[in-house]
């Protein structure tokens, strides 16, 4: 069966198209590059550890759903493991409290979140937090969310008033999700731009340099201060909170006995500051990605307005063909098979969801956008199993009501640049900006239809 190459690095290696995911100039356009890994699955890279990607859907699908695929970095030889790690995720707690030693070369804005933690204790702190994100909670914001949505397109209302282009990243698609999460947490929506600038600069940690080129992602010690920023002011924020109780995420936290015993603080900040960066870092870039392919097919987005009835199959079909989160990674607990694939204990397997998404043996013309797709449904763009996105209902949510009102509002809307630029990450891949003229913006006394 296959097994890692030892080769030197040559041009025509499927290795080396592996790499050129990480090339700047592959974002924009980096679906060519997956087809090619998919034709050449599985791809093991020649580093010093042993590490496979995988790009087709039943191979993606199969890792995510396989028990013995851990989140756990210590579980991964990469990470200087020996593949046994305990499967209590450093960042269940963040430090050796929360079960076992994190590998000291491995930067503090690195360790992982009690999202990179397995059974049992990812179930534990998951279970605390989930009644928050449920389908039935989303929708309890959904009169909010529609004021917000609003109030910002209000806002960008002026800008095209005066003959201007607008960043819709920048006016809409950002902050509608960061201030959402916000009041979800119960934190200060008045500091969206501080926690939006620290959350980005983390996002850049989960970016598979280590697992393509053997290196950290760019930007460690950005991320080793955002991290402590942040990591202090939910600190402060849980001293408060212990003090005076209210009735948000951290306090219900800060009361929980999931095990007869109060969580650790650490577990506590660690798992707030998880929230609040997967919060939104994937429904930003939802929406800007969706703005972005809706302002390219105007077709689509008078359909929308049109019919807003069928905006939630608009958003399933956008997280199909553009996926917020491109790639996950997985570690083998212990040998296992992928499709035939035999994968040895400690390897690290890389799933390509972007190139999942559009395999033609699942998805008819992959390539295109179709909004009546029947199954568009089956994307891994929120995962699969014990990892299943916890905030899909929410991030679906704010999608829909943002692509809804901005096609009923904003009238003729255009992009002013050919192609915009994308943000550097790799795995939380989307536009930076997506500048768009318009010729006026509606009242927000229009009914919604939805």
């Amino acid at each position: 069966m296959s097994g890692p190459g030892t080769q030197a690095p040559d041009a025509s290696r499927p290795a080396d198209t592996v790499r050129r995911i990480l090339d700047p100039g592959s974002r924009p356009h980096p679906y060519a590059l997956y087809d090619q890994v998919r034709a050449a699955e599985p791809v093991w890279m020649d580093g010093a550890h042993p590490v496979v990607v995988f790009a087709s859907h039943a191979a993606c699908a199969s890792v995510l759903r396989d028990p013995r695929s851990s989140n756990d970095r210590r579980h991964a030889l990469m990470y200087g493991s020996q593949g046994s790690g305990s499967g209590a995720g450093a960042e269940a707690g963040g430090d050796e409290s929360a079960g076992g030693a994190v590998d000291a070369a491995t930067p503090r804005a690195e360790l992982p979140s009690f999202l990179f933690a397995d059974p049992p204790r990812h179930t534990v702190l998951r279970r605390l937090v989930a009644p928050d994100f449920t389908r039935d909670a989303a929708r309890r914001l959904t009169g909010m969310i529609k004021d917000l949505v609003d109030d910002l397109i209000d806002d960008m209302a002026e800008q095209f008033a005066r003959g201007a282009a607008l960043d819709a990243v920048g006016a809409l698609a950002s902050p509608l999700p960061v201030t959402v999460i916000c009041h979800v947490l119960g934190i200060d929506t008045g500091e969206r731009g501080w926690y939006r600038t620290r959350s980005s600069l983390l996002g850049r940690a989960v970016d598979p340099y280590p697992a393509f080129v053997g290196a950290p992602a760019p930007g460690a010690a950005e991320r080793e201060r955002a991290e402590a920023e942040l990591t202090a002011f939910f600190t402060e924020l849980a001293h408060a909170r212990r003090a005076e109780p209210k009735d948000d995420v951290m306090s219900r936290l800060l009361a929980a006995r999931p095990d007869g015993r109060p969580l650790s603080d650490t577990e506590v900040v660690t798992t707030c500051r998880l929230l609040l960066n997967a919060g939104h870092e994937t429904t930003v870039n939802l929406i800007a990605g969706g703005l972005h392919v809706l302002l390219l097919r105007p077709e689509t987005l008078a359909a929308l307005r049109e019919a807003p009835s069928t905006a939630g199959q608009l958003v399933e079909e956008l997280l199909r063909f553009e996926a917020p989160l491109q790639i996950v990674h997985r570690h083998a607990r212990e040998d296992m098979e992928v499709l035939g694939t035999r994968i040895r204990r400690g390897t690290t397997m890389v799933l390509l969801l972007g190139g999942a998404n559009r395999d033609a043996e699942v998805f008819s013309c992959p390539h295109h956008l179709r909004t009546e797709r029947a199954e568009a449904g089956r994307h891994l763009s929120f995962g699969l199993g014990a990892h299943y996105c916890l905030g899909a209902p929410l991030g679906r949510l704010e999608a829909e009501l943002a692509f809804v009102r901005f096609a009923q509002r904003v009238v003729e809307p255009r992009l002013a640049v050919e192609e915009p630029p994308f943000r550097p990450h790799v795995v939380l891949r989307g536009p930076e900006t997506v500048p768009v003229h318009a010729a006026r913006v509606l009242g927000r006394d229009l009914p919604w239809g939805r």
